[in-house]
């Protein structure tokens, strides 16, 4: 098992090898990190493919131009994701999201600044196999100004015993809380000044843990004119609820990263996934599209479908996907997205219980440069 002190080590020797600057990497202190409107917003993404390498026209982030994202191998599934000068010594949140055409999921292992970089750790694992190099979706951002209300930003990063950073885009004055809920596994998470009259916006949830196999999901969701109140689930490789860290976003009208305005984003919730023909979810601010296009879903067979936005694609871009339900079930990407002159399609969201494919809620969000 991959402790933090292993990994920073692993990565130390691999940037040795490779002749590169040595790591000084910094860890995580106990208290929460809150992000204060007077930090510059500092965010990435980008999909890192077998090799491992990542790909070109498919990374963006807050850094000069002529930057790029570096990923290196560590242990059997684990790679080293570097972004360039957006180092964070604490705060932020990180989510992958697996590509595969097998019941695979990422995890977030840790992050961390290694000089002016932030260094993010993703485990990859098969269900029933084990660790697995796989492709995959990977961002991370640390939030930097207050939004004026419809638009909403917040998030949470537990470390497996307390908040470990967060950010409320409401004011200083709205301090989200994350505490164990009545299951193993569970957690309610309240972000307050963020509340919406009825279900608006969307969320993603990933698993953080160095050692152990996890995946957490969406587990419930409550909103009122107060707050958002959030359930997260997480459970270990064979489905059992497990208690570990995990990252949390919401958004609402806002990308899932502090991209600049100019900046498409789009988010969606297949909440009737056994819908056979084309369909927009309900109620109708669970999806968005900041071009004012559309957004359809479509079930293109057991456990696959398919999601368009029109009008947002980008040259650089990113998808993440969030199941949502009480139960182990997961979902991935079956395949990258594809960017069509009109629309993007994503094809397919997948679902899974265990190994096997099947029809499940998920959540969905893409931005683009």
């Amino acid at each position: 098992m991959w402790t933090k002190v292993d990994m920073r080590r692993s990565w130390t020797v691999i940037v040795r090898t490779l002749c590169a600057a040595a790591l000084v990497a910094t860890g995580f202190v106990a208290a929460a990190t809150d992000a204060t409107a007077a930090e510059p917003p500092r965010w990435g993404f980008a999909v890192v493919r077998s090799g491992p390498a990542a790909d070109p026209l498919r990374q963006a982030g807050s850094w000069p131009d002529g930057l790029t994202v570096e990923a290196t191998p560590g242990g059997p599934g684990q790679v080293f994701v570097k972004f360039p000068q957006i180092g964070m010594a604490t705060g932020g949140v990180a989510h992958v999201t697996a590509i595969s055409q097998s019941a695979d999921w990422c995890q977030v292992q840790d992050w961390w600044q290694s000089g002016t970089d932030e260094i993010v750790a993703v485990q990859c694992h098969r269900y029933g196999v084990g660790p697995i190099a796989s492709w995959f979706s990977v961002t991370f951002g640390h939030s930097a100004q207050y939004l004026p209300a419809p638009q909403a930003f917040g998030y949470v990063h537990w470390d497996g015993s307390a908040v470990a950073a967060r950010f409320n885009s409401s004011g200083p004055a709205a301090v989200n809380t994350a505490e164990p809920w009545t299951a193993p596994g569970s957690w309610r998470v309240i972000l307050p000044g963020l509340g919406s009259a009825g279900h608006a916006g969307n969320i993603q949830v990933t698993a953080v843990d160095p050692a152990v196999p996890a995946r957490c999901k969406l587990g419930g969701w409550n909103a009122t004119t107060a707050a958002q109140s959030i359930l997260v689930r997480c459970y270990d490789a064979t489905g059992t609820p497990l208690n570990t860290g995990w990252s949390l976003t919401y958004q609402r009208e806002r990308a899932i990263t502090w991209t600049p305005p100019s900046y498409r984003s789009a988010y969606t919730f297949d909440n009737a996934p056994d819908t056979t023909g084309p369909y927009v979810p309900t109620p109708y601010p669970v999806s968005y599209n900041s071009r004012s296009s559309g957004v359809q879903l479509s079930r293109y067979a057991v456990a696959r479908k398919q999601v368009i936005f029109g009008d947002v694609q980008g040259y650089r871009d990113n998808v993440q996907v969030t199941a949502f339900g009480y139960g182990p079930e997961f979902c991935n990407l079956f395949a990258p997205w594809e960017l069509y002159s009109t629309f993007v399609r994503i094809c397919y969201v997948t679902c899974y219980n265990g190994a096997v494919q099947v029809d499940h809620p998920a959540m969905i969000t893409y931005v683009a440069r």
